[in-house]
């Protein structure tokens, strides 16, 4: 049965508002005045709701294998234009998303599997010569983690290259030549999604590795996700994208920064530490703490906000979060709670700030903005 996905929005969006009712209703009680019938009746009302929540995602939410049935057939006929073999298997194509999320991680996924025919695998004849199978592998893996899916594009072809991209990284400023030789292989294979950065010998109308990565990674970061790529050479490259269920009702945690409440992704957060101020390195903007013998970049998000910071306490409240794909510290006052929200978009007036990912309303009635990290300067 097909439904309306506008029809969806907005039945979803009548879930949010009464959502948001309970938790007003809740807070009042707290208040004062509360009696037992009350927070029974308060009770019901939120099971209902929840069930109600979780009856309207699965009605926006369908298989992994909509956009991935298609590939296999894809990469068949590629390979054989390329005068290469392929086989391509595919697994936990059942797990559900959201539509809205599942429509924009087609074109990636397409991407991802012409590069690899492209320029992973190799031709039979040097698969051959390398000790290997003439037919090549690609492999597309799906599993949940937690509130997000974790999918994985395996290739067993020539690998990247990374003393290539090392030699392009330093040519095109991206790093310094003192410390590239320091950097790991991840490390190293993450500038591929730098734009116009390739390895390729030549670039052809199929694909190249690094032409179009950025915007397999600008697609993933748009949902809240992020990318890791890893290589080994003559072994083949892996490439995992991670990304919400759903983009309707997240789980997230509320920051206090200089008194203005904020809401980040719980899936996003390693951990919360608090540190002495004095262990907080600060040249100009930059800034640097060592968490477990490790230099991990703070980010102060007063400044990110615009807002005005007074003074500084002796010790610091850090949010140790993934941002693009690497480990860093939020500064922030202390943290004010964790909820499970329901995500209205941006009003209009503000849709070009790109910091901001969503809205949501507190049980007080406080409008609180849910942030994209990847979005962070």
């Amino acid at each position: 049965m097909r439904v309306n996905t506008d029809t969806l929005d907005r039945f979803l969006g009548t879930v949010g508002e009464v959502i948001l009712s309970s938790s007003q209703l809740r807070t009042a009680a707290r208040g004062g005045g509360r009696t037992a019938g009350l927070s029974v009746g308060l009770d019901r009302m939120d099971r209902v709701v929840g069930e109600l929540q979780r009856r309207a995602l699965e009605l926006r939410t369908t298989p992994l294998l909509r956009i991935v049935d298609p590939l296999p057939r894809m990469a068949r006929e590629l390979a054989t234009r390329l005068g290469k073999r392929v086989e391509m298997e595919v697994s936990g194509t059942e797990i559900e998303l959201d539509r809205s999320i599942l429509d924009r991680l087609s074109d990636p996924l397409v991407h991802l599997v012409r590069n690899s025919i492209d320029h992973g695998l190799e031709s039979p004849s040097k698969r051959q010569s390398a000790g290997k199978s003439e037919i090549g592998r690609i492999s597309i893996d799906a599993v949940r983690s937690k509130d997000s899916i974790h999918i994985s594009v395996r290739d067993d072809g020539a690998g990247i290259d990374l003393d290539a991209v090392r030699a392009r990284a330093v040519e095109a400023g991206l790093v310094v030549p003192d410390l590239v030789e320091d950097l790991a292989a991840e490390q190293l294979a993450a500038f591929v999604f730098h734009p116009g950065l390739s390895t390729a010998e030549s670039i052809t109308d199929v694909s190249g590795r690094g032409v179009g990565m950025d915007a397999v990674r600008a697609t993933i970061e748009s949902l809240g996700g992020s990318v890791r790529i890893v290589t080994q050479r003559g072994l083949g490259t892996t490439t995992t994208l991670m990304v919400p269920i759903t983009a309707a009702v997240q789980r997230v945690l509320l920051l206090d920064v200089t008194g203005q409440i904020v809401a980040v992704p719980v899936s996003k957060i390693e951990r919360v530490i608090d540190v002495p101020a004095e262990s907080i390195e600060r040249t100009g903007r930059e800034a640097f703490t060592l968490v477990e013998d490790c230099p991990v970049a703070v980010i102060d998000l007063a400044d990110q906000l615009a807002l005005v910071r007074s003074e500084r306490k002796e010790r610091v409240t850090l949010v140790l979060a993934e941002v693009r794909g690497e480990l860093m510290a939020l500064e922030i006052d202390h943290i004010a709670g964790h909820k499970q929200i329901y995500v209205k978009p941006v009003p209009e007036l503000l849709g070009a700030v790109r910091i901001l990912a969503g809205l949501t309303i507190l049980g007080d009635g406080m409008p609180v903005f849910v942030l994209d990290l990847n979005q962070l300067s």
